[in-house]
């Protein structure tokens, strides 16, 4: 119950801000209402809520607290002991003020008394309190008792003076929120309930009456105040099993909706060229495996009918899901459509640039790639490797239909000059039939749309892919508008990685093993969690830039070295890995900008320091960077973590292979919110948990089911339609 130190803060609040009773909203707030304009919210504040994800009213009541602490237990002073955290309720019946002067420390001594007993209470540099608190005033204190002169203390006890009202801060169950500087649980506390007690009886509900009724869940009003302000423990559980359930209702429905609105739309009928088809897959070097054929085969069905396909390509690390790109996309191309591929990042592009290129270059076809920093172009005439091109041709040619295969990073959609008009500078293609997204699997209608030319009535098909293998029933959860393609089988021939866990004694063992490897003409990643030291960081986390220091000049002084990481330019992170490729490098120290994307066949050991830090699904990623041709690779877990979870999760690299199994680990070891990142999703971290419920996911689809069956467009439910809208602005499933 100690909570410690207090701040600044804290310490003007309980000079009586948070006493004195904050002014009723006005009737004109709303839950887009500003926090700016929310009474005792001023500009500081304003801007520390910012950096917490906090803009407006609704964003503040659904910062759900972390953790709970229960004060609503009151002892009675004559049964407290020493050493012991203690919650009392008593009178003011002396105080006053000393100093320490060898030190400098104002020291504040009052005697609080009960029914049964009294004790001297001890506050430490805080001088207001000699005017704050009065004699026989009623108090509650929270705080660690100690003995000082054979005397029982308490020493700086947090406070709160009892009056008529319901107590905020003590004596009850407290919440307890992820804080920033200037933003602690205590204001946030001061600031939230009055304003849950103001819109407590006019709250919009957002399920309809049926749902809650079926599911016996709590009412929104009564979960918003319970979640933040509960009466008791159990109390809390249930607000947050009925939140839990609308954001997963909230995801299920968003789903159905787009599935619905999706099935309105038109899209070329692309028929499969079977002789081309069988063309490609026969000049591969390799045969495909069953999982590729079948996944292949359930794209070329989709793109055959009039609807839009909406398909999600999942598969592990080198499992072969470019090649079934390529597939669908030559299929398209000898129908007369365009195709665009686009990846988060410059490496990724440039990686399937190379692979299309090196499929398709005998199919007598023209591809494009198209970056923010360069453009090269194949022509099927020229015949000859790539060649540099102008953005200002490249665009040309695509609008005029002659690029039939366009690659590129996120200026695809973008402007790529912000200082030009809306539609200059801006990709255009005449006969886009197919898109193919890696890696951000949420690509809506209006992008599609906004990629086709302004008189097509159709939009293009689409192909999200990942290397981030997720559990069957929690992909179709997430991504319930998409159709889900696996591909679980790997390329046959591929030799086992052997993974090992490196404890701090087995360092330079492990050390000398790489000097080996590099000494034998292999090369080496060594990746790190972070570039370079923060002042305010208290995790003791391997550096790029230190440790590349360090191996340089240490422990491989006679081995080349370089760095890689993303605060460099584009054009440095280019030559480093067209350097590393060449072998001009034996060892590249990274951070995780190599999970993807990254093909260097010579590349034997993946070293990863801090291997606690990551995610399963993120190390296998980082071990699928080796192990991509003939030589027996290597990847070496470093850790000086003793916890025994970590060690599970560790373990389970050595004993599986396969991403998908690994995703399973991951996700019941970590939980969903930290599998996905609970920022990137925007949902508190208690309704992540609920993503691994098989039973509260059928229950919530089984309801946005019926809601969407009895109105497709929810105008029947305009509360729950508005909610959805919000919904998909601010939560991001990718």
């Amino acid at each position: 119950m100690y909570i410690g130190p207090r701040s600044s803060m804290d310490r003007i609040l309980a000079c009586g801000a948070c006493d004195r009773g904050s002014t009723p909203l006005e009737g004109t707030m709303n839950l887009k209402t500003p926090v700016g304009e929310i009474p005792h919210i001023g500009d500081a504040h304003r801007k520390r809520l910012k950096k917490l994800g906090i803009s407006v009213l609704s964003d503040l009541l659904y910062y759900f607290p972390r953790e709970y602490r229960d004060y609503s237990k009151i002892q009675k002073i004559r049964d407290i002991k020493n050493n012991e955290d203690v919650c009392i309720q008593g009178k003011v019946l002396g105080i006053e003020q000393d100093r320490a002067w060898a030190k400098k420390i104002s020291i504040t001594k009052a005697i609080i008394q009960d029914d049964s007993a009294a004790i001297q209470v001890v506050w430490f540099n805080q001088p207001y309190l000699i005017n704050y608190l009065k004699k026989d005033e009623e108090l509650i204190l929270a705080g660690k008792t100690t003995i000082k002169n054979g005397r029982l203390q308490l020493v700086s006890p947090t406070l709160e003076k009892i009056s008529l009202k319901d107590t905020t801060h003590l004596g009850r169950i407290a919440p307890i929120y992820s804080e920033t500087k200037g933003i602690t649980s205590r204001w946030l506390r001061h600031i939230i309930k009055p304003i849950l007690l103001s819109i407590k009886d006019n709250f919009p509900e957002t399920l309809p009456q049926e749902i809650i009724d079926k599911h016996g869940l709590l009412s929104l009003k009564e979960s918003l105040y319970q979640i933040h302000f509960p009466d008791k423990l159990e109390n809390a559980e249930r607000a947050k099993e009925r939140l839990s359930f609308e954001q997963l209702f909230l995801i299920c429905l968003f789903n159905l909706k787009k599935r619905l609105e999706l099935r309105k739309e038109k899209a070329p009928a692309i028929p499969i060229n079977l002789d081309i088809v069988k063309r490609l897959i026969e000049s591969l070097p390799f045969n495909l495996t069953d999982d590729q054929r079948k996944c292949t085969w359930q794209i070329l069905k989709d793109m055959e009918q009039g609807i839009p396909m909406n398909r999600l390509l999942q598969g592990d690390v080198g499992s072969g899901k470019t090649v079934v790109s390529a597939i669908a996309s030559i299929n398209a191309v000898k129908a007369k459509n365009q195709v665009v591929l686009m990846a988060p990042t410059e490496i990724l592009v440039k990686q399937h640039f190379k692979t299309i290129f090196n499929l398709l270059k005998d199919f007598n076809i023209n591809i494009g790639l198209l970056t923010g920093k360069e453009d090269k172009y194949y022509s099927k005439k020229l015949k000859t490797d790539t060649i540099e091109i102008s953005r200002k041709r490249l665009l040309e040619k695509t609008e005029k239909g002659e690029i039939d295969i366009l690659i590129g990073t996120h200026a695809l959609i973008s402007p790529m000059n912000k200082r030009k008009t809306k539609n200059e500078d801006k990709v255009k293609f005449k006969s886009l039939g197919l898109i193919i997204v890696d890696e951000q699997h949420r690509f809506g209608v209006k992008q599609r749309a906004s990629l086709s030319p302004k008189n097509k009535e159709k939009i293009p098909h689409l192909l999200s892919m990942t290397a981030t293998p997720i559990p069957r029933t929690l992909a179709l959860t997430i991504w319930g508008d998409l159709n889900l393609s696996i591909i679980e089988e790997m390329p046959k021939g591929r030799k086992k990685i052997i993974t090992e866990i490196i404890t701090e004694e087995k360092r330079l063992e492990t050390y000398n093993f790489i000097e080996k490897e590099a000494k034998s003409g292999r090369q080496i990643f060594v990746i790190c969690p972070r570039i370079e030291i923060e002042e305010d960081s208290t995790l003791e986390l391997k550096t790029v830039k230190e440790e590349y220091e360090k191996l340089s000049k240490n422990v491989f002084p006679n081995l080349k070295i370089a760095m890689l990481h993303g605060k460099m330019t584009s054009k440095e992170k280019d030559k480093t890995m067209k350097d590393f490729r060449s072998k001009k490098f034996d060892i590249l120290v990274s951070t995780s900008v190599v999970e993807v994307g990254i093909d260097i066949p010579n590349a034997t050991v993946m070293m990863i320091e801090g291997s606690d830090r990551f995610g399963l699904s993120q190390l296998h990623q980082f071990r699928g960077r080796v192990g991509r041709a003939e030589h027996q690779s290597y990847c070496f877990l470093l850790t000086d973590s003793k916890s025994q979870k970590t060690d599970k999760r560790l373990k389970a690299m050595i004993k599986y292979d396969s991403g998908f199994k690994l995703s399973e680990v991951d996700l019941r070891l970590r939980g969903p919110g930290d599998f996905f990142g609970v920022r990137q999703w925007g949902l508190p971290d208690f309704a992540m948990s609920f993503l691994g419920d098989t039973k509260a996911i059928a229950k919530a689809k089984e309801s946005a089911e019926e809601i969407i069956k009895s109105s497709p467009s929810l105008e029947k439910y305009p509360s729950l339609k508005a909610r959805v809208e919000s919904f998909e602005e601010k939560v991001h499933l990718e």
